[in-house]
């Protein structure tokens, strides 16, 4: 397992932006998906966006494409999701997680580390 820990959640009027950042401890992650997941007051949690550490290659939720913006920092090991055009119904609470091998990277029960989470509010 590797220890996660995001950061940049806040309270932001809609159509405004936001950077959550999630800082991975493993020395290397190239064997990695990490996945950005929220989850709503009475809400299931929801995949949002994922990237292959590997290959660069990202992946997103219908409603946040265009929106959400997935890059990783190699030397930091750190990935960040640019939110921007933000939606009320964006507000949630917002969790990174990783794992290695994963079969359906949509599905929250393929990972097996996860962070804190942090709020992101969107205030119409």
């Amino acid at each position: 397992q590797v220890q996660l820990a995001e950061s940049g959640g806040g309270l932001v009027q809609a159509g405004g932006s936001l950077r959550l950042s999630c800082a991975a401890s493993a020395r290397a992650l190239s064997r990695y998906i990490i996945g950005w997941f929220r989850q709503a007051p009475g809400k299931e949690r929801e995949f949002v966006g994922a990237v292959d550490w590997n290959s660069g290659t990202t992946d997103y939720l219908d409603s946040v494409k265009g929106r959400f913006f997935i890059s990783r920092d190699n030397i930091k090991n750190v990935e960040n999701m640019r939110m921007t055009s933000l939606k009320p119904e964006d507000t949630a609470v917002y969790y990174c997680a990783a794992a290695v091998g994963i079969l359906n990277y949509r599905s929250p029960d393929d990972y097996d580390s996860w962070g804190q989470g942090t709020q992101v509010t969107v205030s119409s």
